[in-house]
């Protein structure tokens, strides 16, 4: 391998990380996509870091009409939360309706080793999904990480088959988006970095 490609492979990671966005689902297409590409990011998922390599990601893929599972899991989930005057049917529904705006929706879960820090796997087990995503912007799928009461309500754990040992961290939905892939900016990375080092000094250094 020439440094030409190193360089190229270097850049082309580098334009994946910086144009991974998440997508509101009211912005993808709701038609189904062609699963063998969620397999691809579910194999870069996998390959994410764990210490001990305990590898505590679990994923659960929903699509086409065993979406229902959630759809239903969901509307239980929002009922649970809010009994009494709290209820809102139009509420529930719209709990309801949300599985059926993307056509995946992975259940994503953790399996925490007890012999290791739980905080490490929480970082691994994000290092996982966030490989996915950045396979997904890659394949120029929009996808976002949604969480919230609901979403990880015990009974929605329950429906997409997690036992007590597996804790269910919401869920990564693909779709292929509607429009403009949105941009999006950072500040500048010199205002997050010291450089201890001889050879390069911090701005406010020089």
């Amino acid at each position: 391998m020439t440094a030409h490609d190193v360089a190229g492979g270097s850049a082309r990671l580098l334009n994946s990380i910086r144009s991974r966005r998440s997508f509101k689902l009211k912005d993808l297409d709701p038609d189904p996509i062609d699963l063998d590409l969620i397999g691809e990011m579910l194999e870069a998922a996998n390959w994410a870091p764990s210490h001990g390599k305990t590898e505590p990601w679990r994923f659960v893929v929903f699509s086409g009409d065993q979406r229902s599972t959630i759809s239903e899991a969901f509307g239980h989930a929002y009922r649970a939360l809010n009994p009494g005057a709290a209820f809102s049917g139009e509420a529930q529904t719209a709990q309801e309706r949300k599985p059926w705006m993307a056509p995946v929706w992975i259940a994503l879960g953790v399996d925490p080793d007890p012999a290791r820090p739980e905080w490490e796997e929480l970082i691994a087990f994000g290092c996982a999904v966030h490989n996915a995503q950045l396979v997904a912007s890659a394949l120029r799928l929009g996808s976002k990480w949604t969480s919230g009461a609901v979403v990880t309500h015990p009974l929605v754990a329950a429906a997409v088959g997690f036992g007590p040992a597996t804790q269910l961290r919401g869920f990564l939905y693909v779709g292929r988006p509607v429009g403009e892939w949105p941009t999006s900016a950072r500040r500048p990375i010199s205002e997050k970095v010291r450089w201890m080092s001889t050879e390069r000094s911090s701005p406010e250094t020089q």
